[in-house]
């Protein structure tokens, strides 16, 4: 077996989801909404399946759904696109191997920013690659341009950037993704910007695209989440964007993992591209006010939450709560015994993790929060 499969571990994301299956816990771990999607998006996918072909699509995607996305981009974030900048994937985590399969030679080195998505060091190393810990901090979780700068090496050939952040919430300042794009630029890097949770804004945030940045055009490489845009999981339509010679090489990377997605799904993507601007103001709002909500029952319950500016997370510091075992065990302790799933930020990096924080999915109607806010008061309780 490649032993890079055969002593890798089972995602953080699955066990925790195991586990709460197992012990009838509420799941607050696994990040997946349980309201905010639009009917009319799930009426236009049946009317695709129905109505339209069930066959292969173009491997790139549907021209409709690319011409969608460009168009999209165009009225969000002023960005001039055309389908030949666009290569349509089955989900974001299929566009972030494709591109770093595309892009990655044996050695190269990538550097990314810890607390990262754990799909990403595996991906760095399927390709041959070595990926490189920058190691953010809380509660600001700041991005340094001496620290980035610091990291570059003579084998240095990409950025892994993800922003908004996922686990913690964090929305990157203009100015943080400026020093990335100046040391990309200096130092002749990659940039692949994981960008899924761009539409996911709380308390009012604007969000900037890397591919805005001076000198970003030829370089970045975008990926966005219709599942993340448009609360639909499970859907797994995604894509990745980036200037047509890079896109072309993408694509063919893309075409030799699923080849295509689901037309339907394309289809009825495209038409929540085109019609569903106004979807996204009161999807916002609805997030917004679960995350207050369950912010302000775990800080009743004596919990220590962080700021939280966008993504549907939240994190818990367990020291300043009181509670002193690390985040691995309270978050077992949660899930058998007080009811409750969470998911242990030290999951989300290899060299350097943070110990004492958890993660929330606060995506939630408002009785699954309130039974999760009281299994994490019976947790904190069992150990303080």
């Amino acid at each position: 077996m490649n032993p890079l499969y055969e002593q890798m571990k089972i995602s953080v994301f699955e066990r925790m989801s195991l586990l709460a299956a197992k012990h009838g816990a509420v799941n607050l771990g696994q990040g997946f909404p349980d309201f905010g999607w639009p009917e009319e998006i799930l009426e236009a996918a049946a009317r695709a399946l129905i109505d339209g072909s069930n066959q292969y699509p173009p491997s790139r995607g549907l021209p409709a759904l690319r011409e969608a996305i460009a168009a999209h981009y165009a009225r969000h974030q002023g960005m001039e696109l055309a389908a030949d900048n666009i290569c349509v994937t089955s989900g974001a985590t299929e566009a972030l191997g494709a591109a770093i399969l595309g892009t990655i030679e044996p050695g190269d080195e990538v550097i990314i920013f810890a607390p990262a998505y754990d799909s990403y060091a595996p991906m760095i190393r399927r390709a041959g690659g070595v990926p490189c810990e920058i190691a953010l901090r809380p509660p600001e979780w700041r991005i340094d341009r001496g620290t980035l700068e610091a990291a570059v090496g003579p084998k240095t050939r990409a950025i892994l950037f993800n922003n908004p952040h996922n686990p913690t919430g964090q929305l990157f300042a203009p100015e943080e993704l400026g020093a990335i794009a100046a040391v990309a630029c200096e130092h002749d890097l990659i940039v692949i910007s994981d960008e899924v949770w761009e539409h996911v804004l709380l308390d009012g945030h604007r969000f900037t695209t890397i591919l805005g940045m001076p000198g970003m055009a030829e370089r970045a490489i975008k990926i966005g989440s219709a599942g993340k845009i448009f609360s639909l999981t499970g859907w797994k339509v995604g894509w990745m964007m980036a200037a047509p010679g890079l896109a072309n090489v993408l694509a063919r990377a893309h075409q030799f993992l699923t080849f295509s997605t689901p037309p339907n799904l394309q289809a009825a993507v495209a038409f929540g591209l085109n019609e569903g601007d106004a979807w996204l103001a009161p999807m916002r709002q609805r997030f917004m006010r679960a995350r207050d909500g369950m912010a302000e029952g775990l800080r009743s319950a004596g919990f220590a939450v962080l700021d939280s500016a966008a993504t549907y997370f939240l994190c818990v510091d367990l020291q300043e709560s009181g509670i002193v075992v690390d985040d691995e065990s309270f978050a077992v302790t949660a899930v058998e015994k007080a009811g409750v799933a969470v998911v242990p930020l030290s999951a989300f990096a290899e060299r350097d993790p943070t110990r004492h924080l958890v993660r929330l999915c606060f995506g939630k109607r408002d009785e699954t929060i309130d039974a999760g806010v009281a299994a994490m008061a019976r947790a904190r309780e069992m150990l303080t």
